[in-house]
């Protein structure tokens, strides 16, 4: 039996919030899959809040205004930091363009008690761009779209991550296997 299931079974499990940020594209939601997959077969409680899905069903309504856009953060983060205090590891694959808002966020969990991990999918735009996984790289450069974030909208990298990863340099698994080795090192699994 593993630590994470023998934490389950004494109900002495410890939640978390393990922020993805990064540019569309990056991998972050992927990353995610992948680490919650594993962190599952260990036995964690564990929730992906997928900033699309996020979207359509918390923030339906909401635009991609800077004000918009905070909103949307800050409602992930109180789901976030709420699943994490009783005990579930909530992955946040989102992109959550500005500092300020990803601050208000950790301000959040730290008033809380809560652990709060920022990660930072580092995957530069040239790559991104080629990966597209949703169109929105050609529709932008198409002129269909505009107010895409890291090309004609900001991106404000986090300063001092927890974790910088560059997936465009690792497998899924290996990106997903450095953050389960960290979120061990801080004493969350």
């Amino acid at each position: 039996m593993t630590a994470g299931q023998r934490a389950v079974q004494e109900n002495h499990v410890t939640g978390a919030t393990v922020w993805l940020t990064g540019l569309p594209s990056a991998g972050k939601t992927t990353i995610a899959y992948e680490l919650a997959g594993r962190l599952r077969e260990e036995g964690r409680r564990v929730e992906v809040l997928d900033g699309d899905e996020i979207r359509e069903f918390l923030s339906a309504g909401l635009g991609f205004s800077r004000e918009d856009r905070h909103t949307n953060v800050q409602r992930i983060g109180f789901v976030a930091e709420l699943l994490a205090r009783n005990g579930v590891l909530a992955l946040v694959p989102v992109i959550a363009p500005f500092a300020d808002s990803r601050e208000a966020v950790r301000k959040r969990h730290q008033t809380n008690g809560t652990a709060y991990v920022e990660v930072h999918v580092a995957t530069p735009v040239e790559v991104c761009s080629v990966r597209d996984v949703k169109g929105l790289y050609a529709k932008q450069a198409a002129g269909e779209i505009s107010g895409l974030t890291g090309v004609d909208d900001p991106y404000e990298e986090p300063a001092s991550p927890d974790l910088r990863i560059e997936s465009q340099d690792q497998t899924v698994r290996e990106s997903a296997a450095a953050l389960h080795t960290l979120l061990a090192e801080r004493g969350v699994l």
